[in-house]
């Protein structure tokens, strides 16, 4: 049945789908296939020491799009897959699919730049839609605080996470919810999509553009 009409996610149900997942001593299992797979994953997952220092590279890795003929912003989009949460002439706003958050989100510019090279005007508009769409997402039932991220190191189009911590879960709080969120059940995304019908909407109103599909 479909759930196209149904509101967002409450953080009872959200803490539902965690709790489901733990153990006898309510333990949830390392996700050992996210984060802690990672090769920078800072821990040994038996004993949970940090690793042994390594040597230093000879020099920075390449990143996806280093080259504006490689990057994604170059591919044909397409028609919208359900993850665009809101866009304009030159912005857009996605769901990142694979989280146990609430909602987490992407923010990138529709022309390829780095970060550190935005233009002045895209720069000065950045500033003014992380505050709305920070707001925005505070206005998802299940999220308590939002918080916001940018690593730049797997890809060269500026691109930030802004992320809902989820209400009322207190061991959450603070830079360990990005550990935490690695080992959280997946969201189904046809919640993410629910959620993030909060943030489209709000947007339109306080900055105009347009909202994506999100699986209406």
């Amino acid at each position: 049945m479909s759930d196209v009409g149904a509101g967002p996610e409450s953080i009872e149900e959200y803490y539902a789908r965690i709790a489901a997942a733990t153990d006898d001593e309510g333990r949830l299992p390392v996700a050992v296939e996210e984060m802690p797979g990672w090769d920078i994953y800072p821990y040994e997952i038996d004993s949970l020491r940090l690793k042994p220092l390594q040597p230093l590279a000879a020099e920075e890795p390449p990143r996806r799009g280093e080259a504006a003929s490689d990057c994604w912003c170059r591919q044909p989009t397409g028609e919208d897959d359900g993850t665009l949460v809101w866009s304009n002439e030159r912005w857009r706003l996605q769901i990142a699919r694979a989280t146990g958050l609430p909602i987490t989100l992407l923010l990138s510019p529709v022309a390829h730049h780095d970060l550190p090279s935005l233009p002045t005007e895209l720069a000065a508009e950045l500033g003014e839609l992380i505050v709305a769409v920070g707001d925005a997402i505070e206005h998802v039932p299940s999220v308590g605080r939002f918080q916001l991220a940018r690593y730049g190191d797997g890809g060269a189009h500026a691109h930030l996470f802004l992320m809902g911590r989820p209400a009322r879960i207190l061991q959450f709080r603070g830079s360990p919810l990005i550990d935490w969120e690695e080992n959280l059940p997946r969201v189904p995304l046809e919640v993410l999509q629910r959620n993030a019908r909060v943030v489209a909407d709000r947007l339109v109103v306080h900055v105009g553009g347009r909202a994506g599909s999100l699986g209406r």
